[in-house]
């Protein structure tokens, strides 16, 4: 039997904790106390609530709700003492159908996690969609988490308590995440195409991309939109307003991939609007603009290490000597255009006017851990950090390393060390400031050789221009101080210099409304990742909605996740904010 909103909210507090008692595990004091906040204006509300009276709670009371939560295959389970909801649950992911050698290794995990942390092993056995874990993916999942620090797994323990919560609470009120769902299967629909036999690899126009290029554009034409795939590989959707004088609202996100990625990493910003266009037209809804998404063809820079390359033609600033460079196989960009049947000379008519648009909005997966850790579902991008990247070349002398006293050395990697750590030190002064040596090689290096050369890479990144070039100016300083305290010559070379993007006010604003109307605190945010929406600002105001991002944040990676609840809430922002939408 499934419960509405309405009746919740009027019936009186015992009852109201009688309905949800089932829902934390033998924890009624979670809705005890939620009860005060009532009415919830939506689920969502609910949920929120919920959470944060456990997030509110001691470390002792969320202890007790971890610990109320049985083994998974555990003896509780084997007994039959299960609760009806962990009963089923376990069923869901065939726990109760382990083999032997499946059994044995849980119990072990099981064991050993306890042991480590004083504390269960917890994991939404429902998975990301609702649909269940493989046996073999929580096994997994419970080998990687026991590798964590305690304090991490306690956090990690309640995120997953809030999924199982939200899982129930979806049963209790007959709900089911209609739109999330639906971006979920697509988005797997279209992972499993790759440059690579292990992985998600889908590289600019390698058969991989051009096949995904077709699926999007088949979704769209389903959903009621023109489609067209333009000269650069952009795949263009649009939803067209019955206004003679409409102009346009575009969003988009690129559909490449790194080298074994996620399956969200821009992907969701396209599959998520295709969604919501499909509901309205389902409705027979229409907008008074157009409404345009772009499956921007290449962000990641992977086949030709040019990034931007679908947006940057929306903008019209795409720099045609590209379609002379060279892959890893000698094959140029301008042939593999060809050969996929796209015209590269048509590429600089695919630039958008500005006077024709309204603004572009971009939803994207976080990609970090920032709503993660405050328990929200999305939020609002406030700025896209600009960054600047260098190659340091550090040249010392090779040396023997029996035979050269410690104060005679030239060493470039003693030298690339104290860099480091003066990167690592002098970023972590202000709050959107990060810095990255993400490669160090040392040339000919040998186990019995002092090192005689180094090279780095260094990345800086901030909100705003300023504090990053502040650091960026120390840090260059620091590299000469260092460089001559040593004795080592140095070269720095800058490789990219981009500024940062601001997210125009006014769509933050009604991007904010919106997530307050789906009954989430709007929380703003910058980004310290690039988006398409950073060469699109070029032509327009551009704004972001963030939706959480799973697995501790992590991106660029097969681990990269969020669910379809959390999709869900973000389609239906995006659908409020389209319905309300008001021009500047």
């Amino acid at each position: 039997m499934t419960i509405t909103l309405q009746q919740l909210n009027a019936c009186d507090a015992t009852e109201f904790v009688r309905i949800l008692s089932g829902i934390y595990e033998h924890s009624p004091w979670i809705p005890e106390r939620a009860a005060a906040k009532r009415p919830f204006a939506n689920l969502t509300a609910l949920k929120q609530a919920l959470q944060a009276e456990v997030d509110h709670a001691t470390e002792e009371e969320q202890l007790g709700l971890i610990r109320a939560h049985p083994e998974l295959a555990g003896k509780a389970a084997i007994a039959g003492q299960l609760t009806k909801e962990s009963t089923g649950e376990q069923a869901k992911a065939g726990l109760n159908n382990c083999s032997p050698e499946e059994f044995a290794t849980l119990q072990k995990l099981n064991a050993d996690y306890n042991a480590k942390f004083g504390f269960p092993f917890i994991v939404a056995v429902k998975g990301p969609t609702g649909k269940g874990f493989t046996r073999q993916q929580i096994i997994a999942t419970f080998t990687r988490r026991l590798k964590n620090c305690r304090a991490d797994e306690l956090v990690e323990d309640l995120r997953q308590i809030h999924r199982i919560a939200e899982l129930r609470l979806n049963d209790l009120f007959g709900y089911t995440p209609a739109l999330g769902n639906t971006i979920m299967e697509w988005a797997e629909t279209i992972g499993a195409w790759s440059d690579d036999d292990d992985g998600l690899t889908c590289a600019y126009m390698t058969m991989a991309h051009r096949k995904t290029a077709v699926q999007l554009a088949t979704w769209m034409r389903e959903a009621g939109m023109e489609v067209h795939i333009d000269a650069v590989g952009n795949v263009v959707g649009r939803y067209l307003s019955d206004r003679p004088d409409a102009k346009t609202l575009m969003t988009g996100s690129h559909y490449d991939t790194v080298c074994n990625g996620g399956k969200y990493d821009g992907r969701e910003g396209i599959l998520l609007p295709i969604a919501v266009v499909k509901h309205l037209h389902a409705r027979g809804e229409k907008l008074p603009f157009h409404l345009e998404i772009v499956g921007f063809s290449e962000e990641e820079g992977v086949r030709y290490k040019s990034t931007f390359l679908g947006s940057n033609a929306i903008a019209g600033r795409f720099d045609m000597k590209l379609l002379d460079k060279l892959d890893a196989d000698g094959i140029s960009m301008r042939a593999a255009l060809l050969d996929a049947g796209h015209n590269p000379d048509e590429i600089p008519r695919i630039a958008r006017r500005p006077e024709d648009l309204l603004g572009f909005v971009e939803v994207h997966i976080e990609q970090g851990p920032v709503l993660l850790e405050r328990g929200l579902p999305a939020g609002i991008v406030t700025s896209i950090a600009g960054s600047c990247r260098y190659l340091v070349e550090l040249t010392g002398v090779a040396s023997h390393a029996g035979t050269t006293p410690m104060h005679m050395r030239k060493d470039a990697a003693a030298a690339a060390a104290e860099i480091i750590l003066f990167v690592e030190q002098r970023c972590a002064q202000a709050p959107s400031l990060v810095g990255t040596v993400g490669q160090l090689n040392v040339p000919h290096g040998s186990v019995n050789v002092v090192p005689g050369a180094c090279k780095l890479s260094l990345d800086i990144r901030a909100a705003d221009d300023a504090t990053r070039d502040a650091a960026r100016d120390d840090i260059l300083r620091e590299i000469e101080a260092i460089c001559a305290r040593r004795n080592i010559e140095f070269r720095i070379d800058l490789l990219v210099s981009a500024p940062a993007v601001p997210c125009a006010p006014w769509l933050m604003e009604q991007l904010a409304a919106a997530t307050e109307r789906a009954g989430i605190a709007p929380f703003r945010l910058t980004s310290g990742a690039g988006h398409d929406a950073m060469a699109i600002a070029a032509v327009t105001d551009v704004a972001m909605l963030f939706t959480r991002c799973g697995n501790g944040g992590i991106s660029h990676n097969p681990l990269e996740t969020m669910t379809a609840d959390d999709a869900e809430i973000s389609a239906q922002i995006f659908l409020d904010f389209l319905r309300n939408f008001k021009v500047k």
